[in-house]
């Protein structure tokens, strides 16, 4: 007999009270639960494995889903762009920079000054190479960063950025802001604060004042278009030489930023050519005035005229404004002198007078060595807030001018107070072998800070001041050429040193003993100084030093994705490093500096050798190319290591035409008479002032 089958399951029937009947084998549903287990093994873990790869994929392509969805218009037009270049690149086609591949370059406005390079171009007959660019010829300029504390970039000390100055505001017209994409600048460099001085940034333990404060006045940007503006406009091509009037294309650069000061900041200190507005330093006018004279020597009359004009008219003094001694001197007092030089205009002279006067209670200290802010309205002068020191190159770099002041106006007292502080500083303790600290007390007279050299910010142009106070006074001054001398000897004991993997010469900086392997741009300046030297009888080791400096501020260039240098480089000694050239993330900007470019016009005008005139057109291309702004103006960027998103910094800095692009233009003019440097000597804004006649023996 088999036992009765054991049932395994249970039946139960639910009734509830409105007397409906639920079965539950009847309406059961299976659960997902459920039908994920009836699926087989096999089928589990490919669904899981997809699943894993699709979350890693998105993870991973998440932070550019935004950049491409951004960049798809840029790069449909980049396309077109190209497709577009393709078919105007042919031959009978004459390219010119900033200008529509099929047009000719504007006529000048006046006559020239100087001869023009290369000649004319017959359409009708192909040129012989066209050069392939360094990459798509297309500017990618971002939105004006957000504002935030910000540390001012001048050639000044931040103390200038203080309350009472004029305030800034948005100048020009209100206009579509022509913007090709969204970049953001380097912020590596806030482990450390830094100040700055000439635009250079310098670590804070090596300066004697606090960072600058919020007060800074900046103009306020307008918000960035929804749209990015048309490639086209501002895509410079490159040609071979023979192609273009070199000349003409410097002239169209001027043109270009001219324009974009003229349109949004008439009048006022510098152009923000981003966000089409203006900043404002000490409210005199700076972009308009340090570009008189090279308007002037590029034969831009119409653009010259109109300036004169505001001078005549809107140009005043009598202001309650601090200002800084230093760089007021050179910008201001400096342009107004070279531009009466060369016009014979005798407005030019009346209003550096007036200047030259005002500035003159910055001399009344207890030692002489001159306070580096003075109020030109009140006639009071005082020291930075926090400190009592005043820069050395900043005291030692107004001689030019105030001397020239004094030989038109056939008033002594300018010569007088600035000759005095070279005596002082001929006679202190505290150099190196002619070497001089960065820091000097107008309370005592006396170097501060003693034991740091540099040949770069805070220092630079005391050495370039010794040689051409030397030769503006027709070379009898003894002491200035006493120091020269002894600290060029000096850099060559102590500051010069070659990479390991190239072997390139540069300029360190020498800290208590300890040599540090930093060069900033601002060095450049010195192979053109030393081969001024030599051309009027000094050493000829002078100039093979600056033969070797040349290659190496070349080499800070090249070396660059955008072909432009950057604020500061650090070099490696070691041979095995592979790279002379080591640009730190907080040391990539460039603010469109000119010492590079002053140095090769020296080196041109003295061995005629047209490599630097090559490698001067480069730096042109390489401006047109990463800084030049759609609609009027350049800017400076935050890095020049990123040629698809260099960082616009929406500012256009006075120097860019007073120097940058005068001393380009000089480079590329085949007259060596145009300004002789037999007969001028250029301040350090390059601003041209004769020799003067050496007197009767």
């Amino acid at each position: 007999m088999y036992p009765p089958s054991r049932k395994d399951f249970i039946s139960l029937t639910l009734s509830d009270p409105h007397s409906h009947t639920y079965n539950n084998g009847k309406h059961r549903r299976q659960s997902c639960w459920r039908k994920w287990k009836q699926l087989s093994r096999l089928q589990r873990s490919l669904i899981l494995f997809l699943l894993a790869l699709l979350l890693i994929f998105g993870l991973l392509s998440y932070p550019s889903i935004s950049e491409q969805w951004r960049g798809l218009s840029d790069r449909e037009d980049w396309l077109e762009l190209n497709d577009r270049e393709l078919k105007t690149i042919l031959p009978g086609v004459k390219s010119v920079l900033g200008q529509a591949a099929d047009k000719a370059p504007a006529p000048v406005a006046g006559p020239h000054v100087g001869p023009a390079l290369g000649p004319a171009v017959d359409p009708d007959v192909a040129p012989d190479a066209v050069v392939e660019p360094r990459g798509p010829n297309i500017p990618i300029l971002a939105k004006p960063p957000t504002k935030k504390k910000t540390f001012p970039n001048k050639r000044g000390p931040p103390s200038l950025q203080k309350d009472g100055n004029i305030s800034d505001t948005v100048g020009g017209k209100k206009q579509e802001q022509e913007v090709v994409q969204d970049g953001e600048g380097e912020e590596e460099d806030k482990e450390k604060k830094i100040v700055s001085w000439r635009g250079a940034m310098i670590e804070a333990d090596q300066a004697t004042e606090p960072p600058p404060s919020a007060d800074g006045k900046e103009a306020a940007a307008p918000p960035a278009p929804a749209n990015p503006a048309n490639p086209a406009n501002s895509v410079p091509l490159e040609v071979s030489t023979g192609t273009v009037d070199r000349l003409e294309a410097v002239r169209d650069a001027f043109r270009h930023a001219w324009k974009g000061y003229k349109d949004y900041a008439w009048g006022h200190d510098e152009l923000k050519p981003i966000s089409k507005s203006f900043g404002e330093w000490f409210g005199l006018g700076l972009t308009l005035i340090d570009s008189l004279d090279t308007m002037w020597i590029m034969g831009l009359k119409e653009e010259f005229a109109e300036a004169r004009n505001w001078v005549d008219k809107d140009l005043t003094f009598n202001k309650n404004v601090d200002v800084n001694l230093f760089e007021t001197t050179i910008r201001v007092l400096g342009g107004l002198l070279s531009t009466y030089h060369l016009t014979g205009d005798q407005l030019f002279l009346e209003k550096a007078k007036d200047l030259g006067s005002r500035l003159m209670p910055a001399f009344k200290t207890p030692s002489k060595i001159p306070f580096s802010d003075v109020n030109i309205g009140k006639g009071t002068a005082h020291p930075p807030r926090w400190t009592s020191d005043s820069t050395l190159a900043e005291v030692t770099s107004i001689q030019l001018e105030f001397r020239e002041l004094s030989r038109l106006t056939q008033e002594s007292q300018y010569q007088e107070v600035v000759n005095e502080v070279m005596k002082l500083v001929h006679k202190l303790p505290g150099k190196q072998d002619g070497l001089v600290p960065m820091f000097i007390n107008t309370n005592s007279g006396q170097f501060t800070h003693k034991g740091v050299f540099t040949l770069g910010a805070r220092a630079d142009s005391y050495y370039e001041y010794l040689l051409k106070q030397w030769i503006q006074g027709g070379k009898t001054e003894d002491e200035l050429l006493e120091d020269y001398l002894q600290a060029v000897e000096g850099v060559k004991k102590h500051l010069v040193r070659q990479t390991g993997p190239s072997r390139l010469t540069f300029i360190g900086e020498l800290s208590h003993n300890r040599f540090n392997p930093k060069m900033d741009h601002l060095v450049c300046f010195l192979p053109g100084t030393l081969a001024l030297g030599a051309h009027n009888g000094l050493s000829g080791d002078h100039m093979d030093l600056a033969v070797e400096l040349m290659e190496t501020c070349h080499q800070m260039y090249k070396q660059m994705e955008t072909g432009l240098s950057p604020e500061i480089v650090h070099f490696s000694l070691q041979a095995g490093d592979g790279h002379d050239v080591v640009v730190k993330p907080a040391d990539r900007h460039n603010l469109l500096r000119p010492e590079t470019v002053e140095s090769l016009f020296y080196m041109y005008r003295f061995t005629k050798n047209t490599k630097y005139r090559e490698w001067g057109w480069d730096i042109l291309q390489s401006f047109n190319n990463y800084t030049k702004v759609p609609g009027g103006g350049y800017t400076s960027i935050n890095n020049v290591r990123d040629p698809a998103n260099p960082g616009p910094r929406d500012k256009m800095e006075s120097f860019f035409l007073g120097e940058t692009l005068k001393y380009m233009y000089l480079l590329l003019s085949d007259d060596m008479e145009l300004l002789s440097l037999d007969k001028y000597v250029f301040n350090t804004e390059a601003h041209p002032l004769p020799i003067w006649p050496s007197p009767p023996k």
